[in-house]
Formats: C-alpha cells, structure tokens, sequence
C-alpha cells in the first residue's frame, strides 16, 4: 500500500528538478519530519519533461500523527519515479500527482489540488539551482547505478 501523506495535508511545499535527464533532484517539507532532500532515477511524464516543478500546500497540517505515520520515512528519499504529472490519468481531472518507489522499496504518492503546483519560473528555477545541484551531486550516481547483483563485491581478482 502507499504511503499517501494524510491525503497531501502533511506536505508543507517543496520543488523537483528533472532538468537533468533521468534523475529529479528536490526538496519537500514534510509534517512531523521537516525538509527532506529527493533523489530519483527517472522522468517526469511528458506533460513535465526537462522541467522544474515547485509545490505549496494550503492544506498543509503539522498534526502529531504525521509523526507516528512517517517517523521512519527516509531521509534522504533515493529511489525511482513511478509517475510525476499534472495530468496523470485521462479520467481524472488534471492534478499534481507525485509517486515514486525508495530504495527500500516504499511507495509513495503525493496528490495535491489543482494550483498547488507549477512549472517553476525562470527567477524560481534559478533560486533552487544550487539545491538541486548540490543533491544531484551528493546523490544522482547512487540512484542512477544500476543495482549490485547479490553477492557481487567491490573486491577484483587478479
């Protein structure tokens, strides 16, 4: 089952950059855990492609069981994108949709209203700029090498 974030109320604001293709880079404020940095391997849909998204949540609610729910989310988020679109199914209205999978294969969704996320502008993209970089550069080659076979070591043989 997916964890749903309190149906979006316990996600504060953040942005996603998937500038670089087959890696988004972020941040996300979340209730009862704070700022977390994201590193995903993969795209956003079409509809986001080679785009930097910003979010902010009205709804936002720092509640006591955000805590319990998601005290051992964790951080930073590395995994894989399932699906990041503002129109992510022909019979729903248009919505940011957020999913992905963590390396301990967590599922994540975050759906949020209409409005409540944007292509980022040229001033915002440019203000998030050295965040994204500094998470892509601390984590992208984690998330974008492909797994280790079980068994497999760091050891050659000579």
């Amino acid at each position: 089952m997916a964890q749903k974030f309190g149906n979006g109320r316990w996600v504060r604001e953040g942005f996603l950059d998937n500038r670089t293709p087959g890696v988004v880079t972020g941040r996300m404020h979340l209730a009862g855990v704070g700022p977390v940095d994201v590193c995903l391997r993969g795209d956003f849909k079409a509809d986001l492609a080679g785009q930097m998204i910003c979010l902010r949540n009205p709804r936002f609610e720092e509640d006591e069981l955000a805590g319990h729910v998601l005290g051992d989310f964790e951080s930073p988020q590395l995994g894989a994108v399932s699906l990041i679109s503002f129109d992510p199914h022909p019979l729903l209205a248009p919505h940011p949709y957020i999913e992905w999978f963590s390396e301990r294969n967590n599922h994540y969704r975050i759906e949020l209203q209409a409005g409540d996320a944007w292509v980022a502008t040229t001033d915002e993209a440019k203000a998030f700029d050295g965040e994204s970089a500094r998470i892509r550069s601390e984590w992208a080659n984690r998330v974008t090498q492909p797994p280790r076979a079980r068994g497999e070591s760091d050891s050659e043989w000579v």
